[in-house]
């Protein structure tokens, strides 16, 4: 029954990906650590989130590898075979991650509430947290926390950034000016804004501001072009990164950055876990539900115009979690938008 009356002596965790998500659930077990430290947390997780979570302390992973097919599944259920946890807490509601659950033998298999899971979630599950309506991701993620017993509010991250790759940062990245990261595409293309509106803010940020602008991304074509394009179009010079790095080494350079500029995507949900600001573009998708949870104030979100433009309704109207993701709809978002988020993160850096 739960809430759990006596700490457990295992949890399993199931969080496949993606990186923003699973920063999201970071919080949950370090709400475990705090209040059951005996507890034995396992953590199961895809193969580029490890490189990403690799660092937490006092958790084991067992790694799956998405594109291995029902081989994944096979090894996944071979790797369990003698484990059997008191409580799985499902926080993924993907075909894939359900059935990566259903490999988990757990005396109590909580996941998300009717109204926020899909792909036949429920009938996998034992538990459900409760039903909410409207909740950010942050918190939807501690409900599970929550329903198993925890006393807890806020999130807490700690998340951890290895010697060497602060090392990298400190050397790729000027040491005595503030430092803009931009990092400019999602995997959803129709989230990424323009390379022009781009361009626009980072030489604002470098002329009234003194600030250097450093362009981040991962190696893909679409990356490469788009930071291509960012420094065709500025007046000012930038540190293109993107396509350079690790992914360890991103998070230094979020962690060393001053403000990060960004889309809906893992970069902007990251720096907000590693204490940094961050200005987050939304129009494609509603910053109450996604955005960097301790810069909402800095969000630029135009959701509510785009379902209106693009949905012929107001947000309230549809349903939570709802993407729109319509040829046009960043381009809602104007560069003296951004510019005016720009100026209030670097008066608070000042005060």
């Amino acid at each position: 029954m739960l809430p759990l009356v006596t700490p457990p002596d295992s949890i399993c965790i199931v969080r496949l990906s993606a990186l923003g998500d699973v920063t999201h659930a970071v919080p949950v077990l370090r709400a475990i650590q705090q209040h059951w430290p005996q507890t034995r947390v396992t953590w199961i997780c895809a193969t580029l989130e490890h490189k990403l979570l690799a660092g937490l302390d006092g958790v084991r992973f067992v790694v799956v590898d998405k594109n291995a097919g029902w081989m994944g599944y096979l090894n996944l259920r071979r790797q369990l075979a003698n484990k059997h946890f008191d409580v799985m807490l499902q926080m993924q509601t993907s075909a894939r991650a359900n059935l990566t659950g259903a490999c988990v033998k757990a005396h109590i298999k909580l996941g998300w509430d009717r109204y926020r899971a899909r792909d036949l979630h429920r009938f996998f599950m034992t538990h459900t947290i409760p039903e909410t309506v409207r909740e950010h991701q942050v918190q939807g993620h501690l409900s599970f926390a929550r329903t198993i017993g925890l006393d807890v509010q806020e999130p807490v991250w700690n998340f951890p950034v290895d010697d060497e790759s602060m090392a990298f940062a400190k050397s790729v990245l000027p040491p005595d000016r503030r430092i803009l990261l931009i990092s400019p595409c999602s995997s959803y293309p129709r989230r990424n804004w323009s390379a022009q509106r781009y361009a626009a803010v980072a030489d604002y940020a470098v002329t009234h501001h003194g600030m250097a602008v450093v362009l981040s991304g991962g190696p893909t074509v679409l990356e490469r072009e788009m930071g291509q394009a960012i420094e065709n179009a500025m007046q000012q010079r930038s540190i293109n990164l993107i396509g350079k790095d690790t992914l360890p080494q991103l998070v230094a350079m979020l962690k060393r950055a001053d403000l990060v500029l960004s889309p809906d995507a893992g970069p902007a949900h990251l720096a907000n876990a590693l204490g940094t600001a961050v200005i987050a573009l939304h129009a494609s998708t509603w910053s109450l539900r996604s955005g960097p949870y301790n810069s909402l104030h800095l969000c630029v979100d135009k959701f509510a115009q785009a379902a209106e433009r693009f949905r012929g309704k107001s947000p309230q109207e549809l349903r939570w979690g709802t993407r729109i993701q319509d040829d046009g709809v960043m381009d809602l978002i104007e560069i003296d938008d951004v510019i005016e988020r720009l100026d209030t993160a670097v008066a608070s850096f000042e005060t």
